[in-house]
């Protein structure tokens, strides 16, 4: 395969892409583009791709049927500052290589997340994991904000005195609080960095989460283009329909009646059916 340079791609490198209040995203380096999936794909595919000729038409072939592999030659890197409680979230994606800074051989910073008072809310009462939609009022989600910025600078004086004591790194940070900061270096493949975005750009996770998959996408628009422009048309915004679901759909087509008929959507699942035509318009 030829070496494959992305001008778009060389021009952001090493530049940060805020997040959050001090967080940030830098695409370190790159393993190919576009041009790398279809180069992958003709090789492996051969004749198989004649009628796939363009190469915005290839990749968008591969990427709804599903076809993974050429995606996986892609590889990029980044460099990404994140609260402490993102990223436990962030290495939930086993398929990726990473390495975080060491509070073992390093001294911390003084860098925590402080979410704006906008964002304050209860606990959602419909599930188990989220935020309700409403937000406190300014007056009370100013003085929770408050009163964690105290805790999180009680909690780094309590750390370096610890530290300036002679007592081990590894021990002093251990009452640290999960909105710290810290680093890493991520690499993963274009395949794996597409099911990440899936998961972590949906409305159910966490907000702070999706603030940085949204500016993994945007970067990573800049390295393969026409391979997130498949990825946004056939999987963000697309959606997919259980075998009872879409003879429901052809039932109410009147596209297939016998079917239909061995195949009626009740309870849950026609209510499931139903948000998903809802939540597409």
């Amino acid at each position: 395969m030829a070496h494959c340079v992305v001008q778009e791609a060389e021009a952001i490198l090493d530049r940060e892409f805020p997040v959050l209040d001090t967080g940030f995203i830098r695409l370190v380096d790159y393993l190919g583009g576009d041009e790398r999936v279809v180069q992958a794909a003709r090789v492996s595919y051969g004749a198989g791709t004649k009628g796939y000729r363009e190469d915005e038409g290839l990749i968008d072939y591969l990427l709804r049927n599903q076809h993974t592999s050429p995606f996986e030659q892609v590889v990029l890197t980044f460099h990404v500052k994140l609260p402490v409680f993102v990223a436990r979230q962030w290495v939930r994606h086993r398929t990726a290589r990473l390495n975080e800074i060491s509070g073992r051989y390093s001294v911390l910073q003084e860098a925590f997340y402080l979410p704006a008072s906008e964002d304050m809310a209860l606990q959602c009462t419909q599930d188990k994991q989220s935020r309700a939609a409403e937000v406190l009022d300014r007056e009370q989600a100013q003085g929770i904000c408050a009163a964690m910025a105290a805790a999180q600078k009680r909690a780094y004086t309590e750390y370096t005195d610890l530290i300036e004591q002679g007592i081990a790194r590894e021990l002093a940070r251990i009452n640290l609080p999960l909105s710290l900061y810290t680093e890493l270096y991520w690499q993963i493949d274009l395949h794996n960095l597409f099911h990440f975005l899936k998961l972590r750009l949906s409305a159910h996770a966490q907000k702070e989460i999706r603030a940085y998959a949204q500016v993994l996408l945007q970067i990573t628009k800049q390295v393969a283009p026409l391979s997130c422009r498949a990825f946004e048309r056939h999987v963000l915004e697309g959606v997919s329909f259980s075998r009872e679901e879409f003879a429901e759909i052809k039932r109410r087509l009147g596209l297939s009646q016998g079917a239909a008929s061995k195949a009626r959507l009740e309870g849950k699942d026609l209510a499931r059916f139903e948000a998903k035509l809802n939540t597409r318009g």
